[in-house]
């Protein structure tokens, strides 16, 4: 329960502070590559220090609770963040990547209910299954176009050039190695949510006719 709840904190924090930069850091959304990072190492730091925390969770409960694709992705999330806090490059797109953070709260409160004892098909575990489709696909999937679009507009400029090999590499890599676990996940969420919105519809539609059986 401590593990979901400080993820949830962390993913609220570092989720407002994200969209503070993305809306008032000019310094940040005119130089994508090379603005002032102070801000953006601030909220990267911050999600450095969970996702090296979250790792050695997932290593040493690893019975319990390990995933590859959570270590895949942490690792990943890592290398890029290395050449943020450590080079300063970068910026808007180590920070525009925190976004994704506003759908874990929702998947943490999926499993608060499971803990609870709420079957799937109860209201509350319905809404938010529909809220966490809805706001992963927001998050996640949707700003993909802004994301690359942005990235395209710099491919090739003077700025792009200065960015050491190991840098593009973390930089492009790691996006797209990111996005294809992304939609992996919005698949199975979709799905998810479709199965218990259709069983729950089924049940409702059965419930009147053996009322009726009854009478």
């Amino acid at each position: 329960m401590a593990k979901t709840t400080v993820s949830t904190f962390h993913a609220l924090l570092v989720g407002i502070f994200c969209l503070c930069i993305l809306f008032f850091d000019d310094a940040v959304n005119e130089d994508p590559v090379w603005g002032d990072p102070t801000l953006v190492k601030t909220n990267v730091a911050i999600t450095t220090g969970y996702l090296i925390s979250d790792l050695l969770l997932i290593f040493y409960y690893w019975k319990a609770i390990g995933d590859k694709f959570f270590v895949v992705h942490h690792l990943t999330a890592l290398y890029a963040y290395y050449y943020v806090l450590g080079e300063g490059m970068l910026p808007y797109f180590a920070n525009f990547r925190l976004l994704a953070e506003f759908s874990t709260p929702c998947v943490n409160q999926r499993w608060f209910f499971e803990v609870l004892g709420y079957p799937k098909s109860s209201r509350p575990n319905m809404a938010n299954g529909v809220a966490m489709a809805v706001v992963f696909f927001m998050v996640r999937i949707a700003v993909m176009p802004v994301y690359y679009s942005r990235m395209y507009a710099v491919y090739g400029t003077e700025a792009f050039y200065l960015v050491p090999w190991g840098g593009r590499v973390a930089w492009i890599c790691s996006s797209i190695c990111l996005d294809i676990m992304n939609i992996m996940w919005m698949h199975k969420i979709a799905r998810g949510c479709y199965k218990v919105l259709r069983s729950a519809r089924q049940s409702k539609a059965v419930a009147p006719q053996e009322n009726g059986k009854t009478d």
